[in-house]
C-alpha cells in the first residue's frame, strides 16, 4: 500500500510527457485480449479474535484458538482472461510510454490443504469451522474442494517499453509498469460464503512481446506479460479472521495497435 504514491505519480509524468507536441502517427492506441493463468495462492492469515471451534472429527466442540493464531488454505484457479486498452505515446530513442486500463478474472478451481494452528483440517467435520455447531456430516476438505467463486482485478498502469531494431515489418519489444489493482475476492466453496472482499493494492508487471506493421497506421501484436500485485487483505466472513490472498499471473496476449 505504500507503493500507491510513486505509482500514482509515475502515472502523471506518463501523462505530461504525452500531452507534450508531437508529429503525427507518435501517438498509438491499442486493444488487446488473452488467456491469464493465476498462479495457485497460498492464503495466509490469522484469527482476529478469540475464537471457539465447532465440533471436528478429532477436535471437541469449544476447542479456544486465540487471537492472532494462524489460519490458511490453498487455492488453484481455472485459466482466465484479460481486456485492455492504452494510449501511448513513441519517442525517437526507442522509447514509448502508455497509459493502460485492463482487467481480469479467474474463477476458482478448488481449495486445498486448510489448516489452523498449524493442524491440517481437511479431514476435519466441517462443523469444526463454526463455532459451538455439532457435526455435519461433510469433512472441510470435501467442501472446499469445490471451489467456487473468482478473483477479479481492475488494473491502471503506466507503461514504458522499448522498442527493439525492426525487422522488415517486425519489430520485438520489452517493457514493465506500475500502478494500482483493484482486487475483489469472492471464496464461496459449496456455496458457503468464506470470503467477499476488495481492496485497492500496488501493482506492477514485465512484458515481452513483437509487432508486425500491416501498413503504416496498423499494427498487430502478441505478448507475455508477468503481472502482479502486492498481497490482497481480505477478511474471513464465516469465521472471525483476515486473511492475505495472493495475486500472481502470466498473461499471453494478442492486439491490435493503430497510429494516428
Amino acid at each position: 500500500m505504500s507503493k500507491l504514491p510513486s505509482a500514482i505519480q509515475l502515472a502523471v509524468v506518463a501523462v505530461v510527457l504525452m500531452a507534450t507536441p508531437a508529429a503525427a502517427q507518435d501517438y498509438y492506441g491499442s486493444v488487446s485480449v488473452g488467456g491469464v493463468f493465476l498462479n495457485d495462492s497460498d492464503n495466509s492469515g490469522s484469527f482476529s479474535s478469540d475464537f471457539l471451534t465447532g465440533t471436528g472429527t478429532t477436535i471437541p466442540n469449544n476447542t479456544p484458538l486465540p487471537a492472532g493464531t494462524g489460519v490458511g488454505w490453498t487455492t488453484e484457479f481455472d485459466t482466465g482472461y484479460t481486456v485492455s486498452a492504452a494510449l501511448g505515446r513513441r519517442f525517437n530513442n526507442g522509447l514509448r510510454g502508455e497509459i493502460e486500463f485492463a482487467y481480469q478474472s479467474n474463477d476458482v478451481d478448488t481449495h486445498r490443504n486448510v489448516q489452523a494452528a498449524g493442524i491440517p483440517l481437511d479431514n476435519e467435520d466441517v462443523g469444526v469451522l463454526i463455532s459451538g455447531a455439532p457435526l455435519q456430516g461433510a469433512t472441510v476438505g470435501a467442501v472446499v474442494a469445490d471451489g467456487r467463486g473468482s478473483v477479479d482485478t481492475t488494473f491502471l498502469m503506466a507503461n514504458v517499453y522499448y522498442d527493439f531494431a525492426e525487422y522488415g515489418a517486425f519489430t520485438p519489444y520489452v517493457g514493465g509498469g506500475v500502478g494500482v489493482g483493484f482486487v475483489n475476492v469472492d471464496y464461496s466453496p459449496s456455496g458457503v460464503g468464506i470470503v467477499d472482499d476488495d481492496d485497492t493494492v500496488f501493482a506492477y508487471q514485465l512484458i515481452a512481446g513483437g509487432s508486425y506493421a500491416v501498413n503504416d497506421s496498423t499494427s498487430v501484436f502478441a505478448q507475455y506479460r508477468y503481472r502482479a500485485t502486492e498481497d490482497v487483505e481480505t477478511s474471513v466472513d464465516l469465521f472471525p479472521a483476515s486473511l492475505d490472498v495472493e495475486n500472481r499471473a502470466s498473461a499471453f496476449e494478442v492486439g491490435v495497435r493503430f497510429n494516428f
